[in-house]
């Protein structure tokens, strides 16, 4: 029974850093869908290999790093076809930036409900801002000692390459995270209004990233709806379909991207998609706070009558509840 049960548990943790490598790679693999040429490097606007480290690490704690190594090393051979130094490099970053993530929001107590202001402000700022700056920085010195990119392009092909990480991070780390506390649906749901919110997205994404004219901003308006009436759950999936819309124009050069430089469209795009995913956490973290302060509060009341009633006398108790009689006495006078 001890060598079945110990032979299970390590099957069970073998499933799981293959099942982590794999999501790990085929994300990589739609990632490079949408790849782009940056002063001669590869960088993609969105990466979402990042994400789906963070949320493993989330997870199933810092044990599930080989899965997250095995997965880097997979998505890193694709892209340049064998295994070398440069691959190491890479390897190394793409490994050690989302540990450093995990590390710095468990050091403030994340919690993966992101129902706090303070959860969604840390995965920002601590999981995919300060974060990925280590698989930013190691990618691009490793490509500098390689000879791979000259020292006096560092510091662009960097800020493609954080801007891509850290979209990762925001887009795709909330959505994993609400899967896990996904649930069937039920009949007494808001279908309606969320259908309804869903196609109002689209319209609104459609044509905010294919017009040339300055309409970006038509996103947020469903934003805030999605995060008033459905909290994460609503508004990260819009959010994701803002960021894949918005990628895709971007990659083709289309409507508010058209005539830009590579690094121009990157940073433009990198703070559109910043500003979606913000508005989305931290609008949501707010609401399902203060929904979370009201259903204590109820929830104390109930508590302090219960205790209330527990603690007064019972012949106290029979003197206030009126009689039988004297209630039908009482009803009539107060129709």
């Amino acid at each position: 029974m001890i060598r079945s049960e110990k032979a299970r548990r390590r099957a069970v943790a073998a499933a799981r850093l293959l099942g982590v490598a794999a999501l790990y790679y085929l994300s990589g693999r739609l990632g490079l869908l949408r790849r782009v040429e940056a002063y001669q490097s590869v960088v993609t606007p969105l990466w979402p290999p990042t994400g789906v480290a963070l949320a493993a690490l989330l997870y199933f704690g810092v044990r599930i790093w080989p899965g997250i190594a095995l997965g880097a090393l997979f998505a890193t051979v694709s892209i340049s076809g064998s295994f070398s130094p440069l691959g190491l490099g890479i390897l190394a970053g793409n490994t050690l930036g989302p540990i450093c993530a995990y590390m710095a929001l468990r050091s403030v107590g994340f919690r993966e409900e992101l129902d706090r202001l303070r959860d969604g402000v840390a995965l920002v700022f601590l999981g995919a801002f300060a974060g990925m700056l280590v698989s930013s920085v190691l990618g691009c010195v490793t490509l500098v000692l390689t000879d791979k990119l000259p020292l006096e392009r560092f510091w662009p092909v960097w800020a493609c390459w954080w801007a891509g990480d850290v979209m990762g991070v925001l887009v795709v780390t909330p959505i994993l995270l609400v899967l896990r506390r996904a649930r069937m649906p039920r009949a007494t749901d808001r279908w309606l209004e969320a259908i309804g919110l869903f196609v109002v997205m689209a319209g609104a994404s459609l044509l905010a990233t294919t017009s040339t004219l300055a309409m970006l901003y038509l996103v947020f308006p469903v934003l805030i709806w999605a995060a008033l009436r459905f909290q994460l759950p609503g508004s990260a999936p819009c959010a994701l379909l803002v960021s894949v819309l918005a990628v895709i124009s971007a990659t083709h050069q289309a409507g508010p991207f058209r005539g830009h430089e590579v690094l121009e469209v990157m940073l433009n795009l990198a703070l559109l998609n910043g500003s979606v995913t913000l508005t989305s956490l931290l609008l949501s973290a707010v609401v399902s706070e203060q929904l979370n302060i009201r259903r204590e509060m109820e929830h104390a009341c109930v508590e302090l009558a219960e205790l209330v009633e527990e603690l007064t006398p019972r012949s106290d108790r029979r003197a206030r509840r009126p009689a039988s009689g004297e209630r039908a006495a009482i009803r009539p006078g107060l129709g």
